[in-house]
Order: C-alpha cells, then structure tokens, then sequence
C-alpha cells in the first residue's frame, strides 16, 4: 500500500475522526477544551500513527495537553483499537500543529500592512 494510496487515505480520516472523539471524551485535567486534531497519517503498514494536536492557548496550556495526551496514550489506542477494526492497532505519537497560529499571525501582519498602505 503506497503512502497515499485510497484505502491509507480514508484510514487516516477515520483515524482522526475517531480520535477526536476518544480526546473529546478523555477526564484527564491537563487535555484542554479546546484541543483538536488537525491531520493524522498512518503509516501504510498500520504499525504507527502521527497525531497533529492544535491547542487554543498560550504555550503552558499547550504544554499540559501534550503532556496528558502522552500519558493517556495507552487508554487512546485501547479506544482505538475498540472502535476501528484494523488489524493492527497504531502507536500514537502526538504532534503539536502550529500551523493554525502561523496563519492567523501572518494574516494579521498582511492586514497591518494594508492599513500602512491606506
């Protein structure tokens, strides 16, 4: 199965689906509210998994939500396992996604530098 192949494609989005809820449902005091999962990708042969964690927050708060979700990540992939039926269930390494906030900065700049311009 190549990297990005149909069946890896729909399993990454499954995946991601899947773990958003898992991560939505988690107790754990140090995940925030407002974590999500931007991307995953699977490895074709299904043996481990990148998670993109994107954290609303300042960096302590992003610190925490890492922390909690490589604690818990033993309790995600037995989810996991429970509720997508591959054959063999990824080890989860999660990832924080700056990604969202490089944006919004750089909109910011752009329309600073269109005010400048007016």
């Amino acid at each position: 199965m190549r990297k990005n192949s149909i069946k890896n494609t729909r399993i990454n989005g499954e995946v991601q689906r899947e773990l958003s809820n898992i991560i939505r449902e988690l107790k754990d005091p140090r995940v925030g509210i407002m974590t999500s999962v931007t991307a995953v990708e699977v490895t074709p042969d299904l043996k481990y998994c990148k998670a993109y964690i994107s954290v609303l927050g300042d960096d302590e708060t992003k610190a925490e939500t890492l922390a909690g979700l490589k604690s818990a990540a033993g309790f995600i992939r037995r989810e996991l396992a429970r509720t997508v039926n591959l054959r063999n269930t990824p080890e989860i390494k999660f990832i924080m996604d700056e990604s969202i906030e490089y944006g919004m900065r750089m909109s910011k700049l752009i329309d600073d530098v269109r005010k400048n311009e007016e």
